[in-house]
């Protein structure tokens, strides 16, 4: 018993938490009965028909389908369900206004863990998020010419005028691991080496040449921060 005393399944608690994330995420989540497209900048509908079958969640932004949800119950692998909701990118009715075809979004989520994808990207797989991204944000995405993986295939050959030997080889690395969808790297640099100047001349190339919204610079000393532009 769960939800103000109704019977629940694994499913729908799965699927009550994942209504609860797109809310949060600026989503306004509805009933194909109750279907408002004009209600929210990003409308979720659920249980949206397809040629074949249904997907779990449609998501339209300004009353253009942009991607799906697929709402899995909580403890799924959701490493192997990408190929039922990659059926549905391609499945929609020819009168659904939509950005592309396919659709370029996808989730799979429990709930708990969520996946998403673009599968715009070269080689695109699957990448943990912690949330959903905002109606805004696919939108943005939606837009753009190249994605940010692809603009980081072609980014530029690095002017070493100025780096250290080991600064260059830092950089090239990074964008190296970038480039081949690995993005978790650890550089290691000696003490006085100029590890802050290589982040920041790294943090650069990548908003100038890959068009990074953002970047996360963290600092162990305040000092740091202070000389930090």
């Amino acid at each position: 018993m769960d939800f103000g005393g109704r019977l629940t399944t694994p499913e729908q608690r799965a699927r009550d938490n994942i209504d609860l994330m797109l809310e949060l995420a600026g989503w306004s989540v509805q009933d194909m009965k109750g279907m408002d497209l004009t209600a929210s900048k990003g409308v979720a509908l659920r249980e949206f028909p397809l040629k074949a079958g249904f997907a779990d969640y449609m998501l339209f932004v300004e009353r253009q389908a942009v991607g799906i949800v697929e709402a899995k119950k909580k403890g799924t692998t959701l490493s192997g369900v990408d190929t039922q909701s990659s059926k549905y990118l391609d499945g929609l009715p020819a009168h659904v206004r939509r950005v592309g075809t396919p659709l370029p979004f996808a989730y799979e989520s429990t709930g708990v863990e969520t996946v998403f994808r673009d599968v715009r990207d070269p080689d695109f797989r699957s990448r943990r998020v912690f949330a959903f991204h905002r109606p805004g944000t696919l939108l943005d995405w939606s837009r753009e010419r190249d994605t940010l993986r692809a603009r980081l295939k072609a980014m530029p050959p690095l002017a070493t005028a100025g780096l250290r030997g080991c600064q260059a080889e830092a950089i090239r690395g990074l964008e190296r691991s970038l480039s081949e969808n690995r993005p978790r790297a650890l550089i290691q640099m000696a003490t006085g080496s100029g590890k802050t100047f290589t982040a920041v001349s790294s943090a650069y190339r990548l908003i100038k040449h890959a068009g990074a919204g953002r970047v996360l610079f963290l600092v162990y000393r305040a000092n740091l921060g202070r000389q930090t532009p």
